[in-house]
This record gives structure tokens, C-alpha cells and sequence, in this order.
């Protein structure tokens, strides 16, 4: 029990890297105040921590039902963290939302970002819903090594939710043009991250 939980803990810290997501965090939430931040870190983590508790219990199954492989999964996820980039990286997601840096941001808006991209696919992403399926698998319908996996899931998600807290206070540090030079550079290494995502998908499927 000791070697899976210590097993599940180091690959979903791996998979998911709390470290990793606090500038991107920051680059998808332009022009928010701390408090608008706060909800969204808050939702995000509760809708990644559904998603990848759900994938535990019956991700392989309902892909399996549905004719869809992991590769197929991890292509789409690429493709759509491919835009969110390309907007970062032009301006365009700014354009985009220019009435709303003069307005109070909606609570429609808040609950969008936190969904996507933020909770999935850069937290609940391909490689970390991957692993847990995988994690799942090895706990061979055990119960009580499935509490724990969904123990480790939570403190994962707790870990993220901590980091997204401290970033607010880097947002402060950069000031403005800070924050538009990290922002298209987030975009770049999003854009790369999201080439990764297709290309392995497709690499898979091809060797499939």
C-alpha cells in the first residue's frame, strides 16, 4: 500500500506539475482582480479534481464504450491548447475581451477560464487523466487503494490551488508590461506544449 500510494503520488505530481502551472495561470487570467483570481483557482481545482476522480473510476470504461483511444484524446487536447496559444501570442485574446478590461469580468467569463483551459486540459491533461486510468488499473477494483488514489488526487489539486494563490502576488511584481511580455512568452511555450500533445497522440495512433 506504502509502494502505491508513494507510486501514485510522484507520477501525478509529475504529470500534472503545480510548480509548471502558476505562469500559465497568470497568462490566462489577464486583467483579473485577487478575488476574481481566488474563484477561479477555487474552480478550477474542484472541476480537475472531478474530471481526473471520474477518469479513476470509470475513464477506461467510458472511452472504451465509445471507441476512443487515449491517442485520440490526447491529439484533441493539443489541438485545443494550440488556440488558446495562438490568441496569447497575437494579442488576440486580449482584443477579444477589450470590453471586458473596462468592465467588472462576469461570473460567466470566471467560470469559462476555469473550465477551460484551465482545469482541463492543463490540469486534468491528457498525461495526467493517462495516469490516473493507468493508476486506477493497478489498484485492480481494490477499494481501499482507490480512496487512496482519490487521497492523492485531492492533494495533487490542493497543491495547484496553492500555487495559483501565490501567483496573484507575481502579477503585482511584473506590473503591466511585465505581464504582456509574459504573456505572449506563455503563449510560446503553450504552442510547444500543444504540438507535444498532437504529436504524441499521433505518433501513438500511427504505431497503433
Amino acid at each position: 500500500m506504502i509502494d502505491y500510494f508513494t507510486s501514485a503520488l510522484v507520477t501525478l505530481l509529475v504529470t500534472v506539475d503545480p510548480p509548471g502551472l502558476a505562469p500559465l495561470f497568470l497568462g490566462v487570467t489577464p486583467g483579473m482582480s485577487g478575488a476574481e483570481r481566488r474563484q477561479v483557482a477555487i474552480r478550477a481545482v474542484i472541476i480537475a479534481f472531478a474530471i481526473m476522480a471520474a477518469s479513476g473510476l470509470v475513464g477506461a470504461q467510458l472511452l472504451g464504450a465509445l471507441g476512443i483511444g487515449l491517442p485520440a484524446f490526447r491529439t484533441a487536447g493539443g489541438l485545443l491548447l494550440f488556440w488558446i496559444a495562438f490568441e496569447m501570442v497575437f494579442g488576440r485574446r486580449n482584443d477579444r475581451k477589450s470590453e471586458q478590461a473596462t468592465t467588472a469580468i462576469t461570473i460567466d467569463h470566471i467560470r469559462n477560464v476555469a473550465a477551460f483551459p484551465l482545469a482541463i486540459p492543463l490540469m486534468a491533461g491528457p498525461g495526467a487523466l493517462t495516469a490516473t486510468i493507468l493508476l486506477a488499473g493497478r489498484a485492480e477494483g481494490d477499494l481501499l487503494r482507490l480512496a487512496v488514489l482519490m487521497a492523492v488526487i485531492a492533494g495533487v489539486m490542493l497543491s495547484c490551488l496553492l500555487v495559483f494563490l501565490a501567483a496573484g502576488r507575481i502579477s503585482g511584481w511584473l506590473g503591466v508590461t511585465g505581464n504582456v511580455v509574459l504573456t505572449r512568452l506563455l503563449g510560446v511555450i503553450l504552442a510547444a506544449l500543444a504540438v507535444q500533445f498532437v504529436a504524441d497522440g499521433v505518433r501513438a495512433m500511427v504505431a497503433g
